[in-house]
Order: structure tokens, then sequence, then C-alpha cells
């Protein structure tokens, strides 16, 4: 192998342990938002669930007073 040979070899094996490198943090900054990601997804899909029990239990509160109006109306 010339010396041109080797110093090119050289640079481009140091040029491809920097990208390897910034791929490695890149990689450990994205598996750290992904499991923020993913422990936000949770969070807000048990709040839709707490939130659809609430509207649920408005839902019949409402159906129950228009109903007991609905009563008294026929009942005067």
């Amino acid at each position: 192998m010339s010396d041109i040979d080797e110093k090119s070899f050289s640079q481009e094996l140091k040029r491809l342990e920097r990208r390897l490198d910034e791929l490695v943090v890149i990689t450990s900054q994205l598996k750290d938002e992904n499991r923020s990601l993913k422990q936000r997804q949770d969070a807000l899909i048990g709040e839709r669930a707490t939130l659809l029990q609430k509207n649920e239990q408005v839902r019949a509160r409402v159906e129950a007073m228009i109903g007991r109006l609905k009563a008294m109306e026929h009942g005067s």
C-alpha cells in the first residue's frame, strides 16, 4: 500500500469512526426520547380513560335529571 493510499485509508477510517460516534449519541438520544414519549402516551391514555369515565357519569346524571323533570311534568 502506498503512503497516499494509507493516508487516505486512515482519514476515511477516522471519518467513519467520528460518524459512528455521532450515530451512537443520536441512538442514545432517540432511545431517551422514545422512552419519554411512551411514558407520556401511557399518561395520556390513563387521562383519557378517566375523562371518558367522568363523561359517562355526567351523561347518566343528566339523563336521570331529564327523567325526573319529565316525571314532574307529567305528574303536575
